[in-house]
């Protein structure tokens, strides 16, 4: 009980693995994951990059307006005019954020209000006069926006060095609301993207289920089809498919039963003769030998007309008749290696035949077997395309037969010579199983002065 528990979890997971659904949703959310993410990245840095240029612009006008306002002073001192001062109220409140301080080289430097005594860095002429802006470490620990330059004043005079410095705790602020709500924005749309494909999977997945649910049902003798007509065109003809393959399996499994059901009728009559003729005394034994050798005739006939008749439904395979007769040539070689005896195989390699490999190894062993039999030295066999079909032909050069013997050789259990072992069905057998792929077999006088029998098959 225990490891059938343990087993359960593993082929949930392992059904899970073999999911659509989960893998379509798992890619969805990878492919929306990364491209959601790529373009928050490009928006948080576009949208960043402008609000620090807003910033920037802002502080440099103020920078602007302080430099305007500057003038020396007296005793080199430099200062900050009043009526331009009032512009910028923080700058009167100790430790308000916003900052300015003007400088003299060599000279003084004057502050506002709000830097109280500390002091900016000093401005580094070595960069140019400016202006330029940088963030600095402010005065509580906050990071400030620093903006400098250097002033020449109109009525002469050392240049005045003038800096603005500004807190940055709005825009950060600004620039967390914003990174926030991208953010969340951009998580609540992929969510819904993944949901929305999710969803979409699932429905569009609803037909493959309701087919198994179908298949199922047929499996079960619930149904009688799988009503391939009322399902999607993308896989109305997969349903359609699988309807003829058990329909052709229906059709196999009766034709099999017929078989049995006429070979269970045709032993009856031969098996009653063979009971009554053993039976009696003394023994007629010739007419027990006749139904048995019926008997045997019955049943090859009858196998063989199973085996076809279930192939007849489906596509058979494609077989090269050259290189079925010469496997077929190779092994009587050596089955009549005793004998001084010559065959030949030639013809179009190319040729090929909608028949199943074993019925045409069957078909040519039994003609060429029976052309080895009767040859004195030679068998010939030639393969060739004529039109829709292909010929196989087998010659030998022995006595060969009349025309009414090669009529009646075809005759089911006919044999002309009661001396060789045998039933007399080889001859027959080709022709049925021939006539089963939509061919024929015909006997004709080889120029070799023996008989030529002519296997027609229709060409693959």
């Amino acid at each position: 009980m225990a490891r059938a528990t343990a087993s359960r979890p593993a082929a949930e997971r392992a059904v899970l693995r073999r999911s659509l659904t989960l893998r379509l949703a798992l890619m969805t959310a990878a492919w929306v994951a990364c491209g959601l993410g790529l373009a928050g990245w490009l928006i948080l840095g576009l949208a960043s990059e402008q609000m620090l240029r807003t910033f920037d612009a802002r502080l440099v006008n103020l920078l602007a307006a302080v430099a305007g306002a500057a003038t020396p002073g007296e005793a080199g001192k430099p200062q900050l005019g009043p009526v331009r001062a009032l512009s910028a109220p923080n700058f009167d409140q100790p430790f308000s954020g916003t900052y300015w301080q003007i400088a003299v080289p060599g000279g003084g430097t004057a502050t506002s209000r709000s830097l109280w005594d500390a002091r900016l860095p000093a401005f580094d002429a070595a960069d140019g006069p400016g202006p330029r802006v940088a963030d600095i470490p402010g005065l509580r620990g906050e990071v400030l926006r620093l903006a400098e330059r250097a002033v020449v004043p109109e009525e002469g005079g050392p240049a005045l060095l003038v800096q603005v410095a500004v807190a940055r705790d709005t825009l950060d602020r600004d620039l967390g609301r914003l990174r926030l709500l991208v953010g969340s924005s951009f998580l609540a749309l992929g969510l819904g993207l993944v949901g929305g494909v999710a969803a979409q999977v699932v429905w569009g997945l609803t037909p493959l289920r309701r087919a198994r649910r179908a298949l199922a049902a047929l499996r079960a003798g619930e149904a009688e089809g799988l009503q391939a007509d009322r399902a999607p065109a993308e896989i109305a003809p997969l349903l359609a498919e699988i309807e003829a393959l058990v329909a052709q399996n229906r059709a196999t499994v009766e034709r099999a039963r017929a078989h049995v059901g006429n070979l269970a009728h045709a032993l009856k009559t031969p098996i009653a003769v063979q009971r009554t003729a053993l039976g009696a005394t003394p023994a007629d034994l010739a007419t027990a030998r006749a139904q048995n050798a019926a008997m045997e005739h019955l049943v090859q006939h009858h196998l063989v007309r199973a085996r076809a008749a279930a192939l007849s439904g489906s596509a058979a395979n494609e077989s090269a008749p050259l290189a079925v007769a010469e496997a077929v040539a190779r092994a009587l070689r050596r089955l009549f290696a005793g004998k001084d005896l010559e065959i030949g195989v030639t013809g179009d390699a190319r040729a090929r035949i909608r028949v199943d490999h074993q019925d045409l190894s069957e078909m040519l062993g039994n003609l060429l077997e029976n052309a080895c039999a009767w040859a004195e030295h030679l068998v010939r066999v030639q393969v060739a395309r004529e039109g829709a079909a292909v010929l196989v032909c087998v010659a030998d050069d022995g006595p060969g037969l009349t025309a009414a013997q090669r009529e009646a050789v075809l005759a089911r259990g006919t044999r002309l010579d009661e001396a060789a072992p045998g039933s007399g069905l080889g001859l027959a057998i080709v022709r049925d199983l021939a006539g089963l792929y939509g061919g024929g077999l015909v006997l004709e006088r080889a120029a070799e002065g023996g008989l030529l029998a002519c296997l027609r098959l229709p060409a693959a």
